[in-house]
């Protein structure tokens, strides 16, 4: 594995999880923060896989699982934004009172 590919995964990962954890005021943040995690356990994963010759069928199966993460997020997305009007967390938490 070169150096320069696991370097950049592990910096793509920190920084979508930095972003993760600082950035919680909307749900859409939240969410494309999440997606950049996964988009660099992804490359981690390949690079890993590439570099012991491996066969490709795990990433295939962790590509369907985070589709269909990416998509049960934007449900909620389209479902809060329908019935609170925004995607502020604020509002989200005020309304259960």
């Amino acid at each position: 594995m070169s150096m320069f590919g696991l370097f950049t995964c592990l910096s793509i990962y920190f920084s979508g999880v930095y972003v993760f954890c600082s950035k919680r005021k909307h749900l859409l943040v939240v969410l494309l923060s999440l997606e950049y995690i996964v988009l660099s356990l992804f490359m981690l994963i390949v690079l890993f896989l590439v570099e012991f010759d491996y066969d490709y069928f795990f990433p295939v199966i962790f590509l369907v699982f985070s589709v269909c993460e990416g998509a049960l997020g934007l449900s909620i997305l389209v479902s809060m934004i329908r019935s609170h009007g925004n995607d502020f967390f604020n509002s989200f938490f005020l309304s259960l009172c």
